[in-house]
């Protein structure tokens, strides 16, 4: 049995030694996209984990020693590994895993209400975890906060109900700390372990103290403290408003490109040559539970103090327009062939928010959907290789020739690598049609090919082309 360690009493390198050889418990409360690859590298690092999961379910296949998140299969070995040596297990009793834990983590997950006018916070879940760990904190522990939050949440929000659900004080008692994750989905554990750097900030000294130390077990690229958990929560969100408002750039230089007839690929690829320069990719529009709700967190925060965050709010509004733009495209495509909006049959590629995963969460394809259907375009089917869980009314196939097969408009949404490598010639062959449209999102159409007049090509930021 391990034993419990006041970590807020040890130097930095008792606290090193003790997670290093195993004498340090870690209660990770939310085993998703986050959670999982998180409780794995805990493991790696030496820690005896219990990660917290809402579901029967998820706790089952976990203590099978089963991977649940296909997306990451890096885990796969490792959730088996530790399960079968007895130092990783899944509950759904958080209270306990916080009454037995050193380390507690939280990884669940913080949102928008997407669909609401406004886009108010919605931060139920984060909530209600913090008060099930403050039922079981004891003196000695630290609570490290890691899904991205708006700037304040920890001293705001999290401090006060730990402290007056606990019954102890912040820095004398038990310690608190932000830490953001600063993950990509499919390789989320390398981030974590090996590719970037670990951000702390804590609520004071002791908490900074402890959660460095363990982080620097943690993360090969190590760790960097900042002064607070204000800095460390603003810097995440900054990250990811740094990429939205970057890429709400290149869809406007792309739909300006393609008004001007030239490809944007050829000139961002010139323009990028400058080291100055760092244009992104536009696209049908940006999904995930990441980068389009990140720009909200800090837009809420702002307007507590009266701050309009202009250039913020316009990257959300073109990102947010482009699967509107998307269908406008499909919808000339259509006029260009002769075929009324009603009559059409579209078939999408990519159900995903993003390539070669199988997330759907916040994807532009279903804002797509929805603007076809508003057009009248209803006789729908999609392709994506690695969705299973369909959101959608419409046919979802694995099958690139059933979904393409009549279509009169093809529409690329995902950048799929099974799609990277298809020639407008495959495609009009698997249509099996006189003529076709092909509507690309992501830029994996060879566009310069010859196919005898027989596909008329568009791309966001590419022009119209009779191929």
């Amino acid at each position: 049995m391990i034993r419990m360690v006041n970590l807020l009493e040890l130097s930095e390198n008792e606290i090193k030694a003790k997670l290093r050889k195993g004498e340090v418990k870690v209660a990770v409360f939310g085993l998703g996209h986050v959670g999982l690859p998180l409780a794995c590298a805990w493991l790696k690092a030496g820690a005896y984990v219990i990660g917290v999961a809402k579901t029967e379910r998820k706790v089952s296949l976990i203590n099978k020693g089963i991977n649940p998140i296909k997306d990451e299969p890096t885990l796969t070995p490792i959730v088996k590994k530790y399960v079968r040596e007895g130092k990783f297990k899944a509950t759904t009793d958080g209270v306990g895993a916080a009454r037995e834990a050193d380390v507690i983590i939280i990884a669940t997950p913080t949102s928008v209400k997407w669909n609401e006018p406004g886009k108010p916070l919605d931060l139920s879940i984060l909530r209600e975890v913090l008060e099930t760990v403050g039922k079981g904190l004891s003196r000695g522990n630290i609570v490290i906060i890691e899904p991205t939050v708006p700037p304040g949440t920890t001293l705001n929000i999290a401090k006060p109900l730990l402290e007056r659900i606990s019954g102890l004080k912040v820095e004398e008692d038990f310690g608190l700390a932000y830490s953001p994750e600063r993950i990509m989905t499919g390789h989320a554990f390398q981030d974590i372990v090996e590719n970037y750097p670990k951000i702390i900030g804590g609520v004071g000294p002791k908490s900074s103290k402890v959660a460095k130390a363990l982080y620097e077990v943690v993360a090969k690229k190590g760790v960097i403290v900042l002064s607070s958990p204000t800095a460390a929560e603003l810097e995440k969100v900054a990250e990811g408003i740094y990429r939205d408002v970057n890429i709400a750039l290149a869809n406007e230089l792309a739909k300006l490109s393609h008004l001007l007839g030239i490809d944007f690929d050829e000139v961002r690829y010139a323009a990028n040559s400058q080291p100055y320069c760092h244009l992104h990719k536009p696209g049908v529009g940006v999904g995930g539970y990441c980068i389009p709700i990140y720009p909200y967190f800090a837009l809420h925060t702002a307007s507590r103090f009266n701050l309009e965050l202009q250039l913020t709010r316009l990257g959300r509004i073109i990102n947010e327009h482009m699967p509107e733009y998307v269908a406008n495209l499909a919808l000339e495509a259509l006029a260009k062939l002769n075929i009324r909006a009603d009559e059409a049959k579209v078939a999408i590629l990519g159900l995903a928010f993003r390539g070669n995963i199988g997330d759907t969460r916040l994807t532009p394809t279903l804002d797509l959907i929805r603007f076809l259907e508003s057009y009248g375009i209803t006789d729908i089917i999609i392709h994506d290789p690695y969705v299973e869980n369909n959101p959608t009314k419409y046919p979802l196939v694995k099958n690139l020739e059933k979904a393409v097969k009549g279509r009169h408009v093809v529409i690329v949404a995902t950048d799929h690598n099974e799609y990277k490598g298809l020639k407008p010639s495959k495609i009009l062959q698997l249509s099996k049609l006189e003529r076709i449209a092909i509507v690309d999102g992501r830029h994996v159409i060879d566009f310069r090919e010859n196919v005898g007049g027989r596909v008329v090509y568009v791309g966001v930021g590419r022009p119209w082309t009779i191929l």
